[in-house]
């Protein structure tokens, strides 16, 4: 019995070393898998915001294209034209006077 009570120390010595080596491996694998969540929810944060700017831009671009296909639309009309004509360069038909008003001083 007494070679019984001595043959168990260095087991445990190994085991507890093992135990050590693995925990290390684990803290050091877990560092590694956080700092790399960290980074990734970095970058997806810096994606979301280029895409929220390019879905404005988009939008902007979109809204434009539409004021422009209206205002096409309206200058194929004559009598549209004949209202810019008179609002923007004082143009006025034949017979008609233009009338100009001036700001109280």
């Amino acid at each position: 019995m007494a070679t019984a009570s001595s043959n168990p120390a260095p087991n445990q010595a190994g085991t507890k070393r093992r135990l050590k080596l693995w925990l290390f491996f684990v803290v050091l694998f877990m560092g590694w898998a956080i700092y790399t969540g960290i980074a990734q929810m970095s970058r997806q944060g810096q994606a979301e915001d280029k895409l929220a700017a390019a879905k404005q831009k988009l939008d902007e671009a979109t809204k434009q294209t539409e004021d422009l296909k209206l205002e096409l639309k309206r200058l194929n009309d004559p009598e549209y034209i004949g209202l810019k004509a008179t609002q923007e360069f004082g143009m006025v038909k034949q017979g008609e006077k233009q009338i100009d008003v001036l700001p109280k001083p």
